[in-house]
């Protein structure tokens, strides 16, 4: 039960899914220990080091995690993983003795770890497959319906709603190849003793016996293990993992950010979900803040930073290691795994209730479309063999003429002045500029690569 009268991390309770949660409790760290201490007895029993009693004991009660007594325990000898051994050992008249042979703590811890990061991944990508397909969705429904497109936050040219989702998509579908591709080499350090030579095994086993030792317990793990480590696994793993999740993180910021531009009023086009009974402002009433985008834009600055860190931990884990890495990774890791998950969770719940506002696609094209189809006119003209610069200056001046008339909040008048412009005329007809004007199928393959990139996700 969460004690509210101590700090709480605010992922505890918070920011994150309960799965996530459990995937880096105190609990299932200390189940993934005694995994390995049995898998690490197991094979030793193929070698004569352990009966087979006394690795069926430890299997037998491998699950009655006692927090209460590990704790206890840490409290006097200051060790944690050396705490679990006691309380395991406690609980295994038979299996006791042979507990953790051979073994250094990071045999056992950095292992675990690897199977955390990979647990941890597996959320992500089942989150982000979910993500994609609601995108899909949208792109299809979407992919012809035109929306003026901004660029340096300025009105541009038409474009579509399914083609600017389809951007979102792209970028998250190049992260889930990322983090596939890092879930898929994730190793784990192996069993390599104090400083990764293998010296203790070496002295149970004989040096000949240490690479088939190895091999069994990582398929009995079904995990990998670097061929070279020290006493750690090296902690680039951790930095690439999460420059992974930070990437992902950048993808969703960006996603987010826009829509809390497209939600203002000016534009209001795009809006998340908003209850019944939300209460946008305490002072307010009647604002409709999108907390979620901005929820997902405040973690994904933190989840930005966390790189940073685990560049430092790989940087400074001198010569076969140092502990200075130890305090902070139990900070990093979970939790730049619980902001990529509360990121995608929130993105989920604004794409199932996302609400597109097609009049007010339709108004701010309207408004600024004409702007736009004045490229067509452009090169119509010089296909028609008027100058270049001559035609951009003339549609320039009607143009910034136009663009104050749209600011006092007239209609905008740019279409009637070009159809009049005599020297525009010299060069085309009335009915072709007017025809040139019609921004409406200014969208060049648009609508194809969205549905193309629809289908790439669905297959």
């Amino acid at each position: 039960m969460t004690n509210y009268n101590i700090y709480q991390s605010p992922f505890s309770w918070r920011y994150g899914s309960p799965e996530m949660r459990r995937t880096w409790s105190e609990k299932n760290k200390r189940l993934i220990w005694r995994q390995i201490w049995v898998a690490l007895a197991e094979v030793q029993v193929t070698y004569g080091l352990v009966q087979a009693e006394q690795a069926a004991d430890l299997k037998a009660h491998c699950r009655e995690i006692d927090m209460p007594r590990a704790l206890e325990i840490e409290a006097e000898i200051q060790h944690d993983l050396m705490a679990e051994v006691k309380t395991f050992a406690e609980q295994c008249p038979v299996g006791a003795g042979i507990i953790h042979l051979g073994a250094t703590s990071m045999d056992v811890e950095d292992n675990a770890d690897a199977l955390r990061l990979r647990q941890s991944l597996d959320l992500i990508l089942q989150r982000l497959d979910k993500l994609l397909s609601l995108l899909a969705g949208w792109m299809r429904r979407y992919a012809s319906t035109p929306l003026i497109a901004f660029t340096h936050l300025q009105p541009a040219e038409p474009s579509t709603l399914g083609y600017r989702l389809a951007q979102y998509a792209q970028d998250l579908l190049n992260d889930r190849q990322n983090l596939a591709n890092l879930r898929q080499n994730i190793c784990g350090k192996g069993f390599k003793g104090a400083v990764g030579t293998s010296a203790s095994y070496a002295e149970l086993l004989g040096v000949e016996e240490i690479a088939n030792f190895e091999l069994q317990l990582s398929r009995k793990l079904s995990l990998p293990f670097f061929p070279v480590a020290s006493q750690t696994y090296p902690r680039k793993q951790d930095y690439f993992i999460l420059a992974g999740l930070s990437g992902l993180g950048a993808s969703l910021y960006k996603m987010a950010f826009d829509l809390r531009l497209l939600q203002s009023p000016p534009i209001g086009e795009l809006s998340e979900p908003f209850g019944r009974e939300q209460v946008g402002s305490s002072a307010m009433p009647f604002k409709r803040n999108p907390i979620r985008a901005e929820k997902i834009d405040s973690l994904g600055r933190y989840l930005a930073q966390l790189p940073r860190v685990a560049w430092d931990n790989a940087a400074h884990s001198l010569l076969e290691r140092t502990l200075d890495d130890s305090a902070n990774r139990r900070i990093i890791l979970p939790e730049a795994f619980l902001a990529a998950d509360e990121m995608l969770k929130t993105m989920q719940v604004i794409l199932e209730g996302l609400r597109v506002d097609e009049n007010a696609l339709s108004r701010n094209l309207e408004t600024y479309g004409t702007f736009a189809a004045t490229e067509r006119v452009l090169m119509a003209a010089v296909k028609a063999g008027a100058g270049r610069q001559e035609m951009h200056e003339l549609i320039r001046a009607h143009a910034m003429q136009a663009w104050e008339s749209i600011r006092a909040g007239q209609v905008n008048p740019l279409r009637a002045s070009l159809v009049s412009d005599p020297l525009l005329l010299r060069h085309l007809s009335m009915a072709e500029i007017d025809r040139l004007l019609d921004y409406s199928a200014y969208l060049g393959d648009a609508p194809r690569r969205t549905l193309a990139l629809a289908d790439l996700i669905d297959g």
